[in-house]
């Protein structure tokens, strides 16, 4: 037996592995990073989706403030302004209270409803849910409504002539 039991011993001296149980702990571990990670991966993507919105209500008000510059006044229609977001949006746009359509052929926006804006099928007529509009000679609201998170909220952004940029309902998780 002396022979067989250093044969033995050689023979697991030149076996290489993991055992189950450091391998159950590195799953353990990938999972918990996992838990931690994903959540605010999606976080993170849906904040940037925001930037569409932020960028194109500052192109709005741009806009605006050169047809104020041209008309002494703020009272436009979306055609009058002339400013339509290029490519596909996420976020149906308006300006003091009405759809800007996307192509000017009458299509993206039907009724005041932005047809980007995914589960906010909630505007009618062309308002934003909990969007006072205000519509004179010195003001104007730019609004952005869309879905970036695939549930029941839409998120909101305003833009009006003072630049302030707000976001009253945001989709976003905190």
């Amino acid at each position: 037996m002396g022979l067989l039991s250093k044969i033995n011993r050689m023979q697991r001296k030149n076996e290489k592995g993991f055992t189950l149980i450091e391998l159950m702990i590195v799953v353990a571990i990938l999972g918990i990073l996992a838990a931690i990670a994903i959540p605010n991966f999606m976080r993170f993507q849906a904040k940037s989706k925001q930037s569409e919105a932020k960028t194109n209500l500052g192109a709005i008000g741009t806009t605006a403030e050169a047809f104020r510059s041209e008309n002494d006044t703020y009272v436009a229609t979306p055609t009058q302004l002339g400013w339509g977001p290029q490519g596909s949006t996420r976020y149906g746009y308006f300006y003091n209270a009405t759809g800007i359509d996307p192509d000017g052929a009458g299509v993206g926006v039907a009724a005041g409803v932005p047809i980007t804006a995914g589960n906010c099928a909630a505007a009618q007529a062309g308002t934003v849910p909990g969007v006072a509009v205000a519509s004179t000679a010195s003001t104007f609201v730019a609004a952005a409504q869309g879905d970036v998170d695939a549930d029941a909220t839409c998120d909101i952004w305003t833009y009006v002539e003072t630049r302030t940029l707000t976001n009253p309902t945001n989709d976003v998780g905190t």
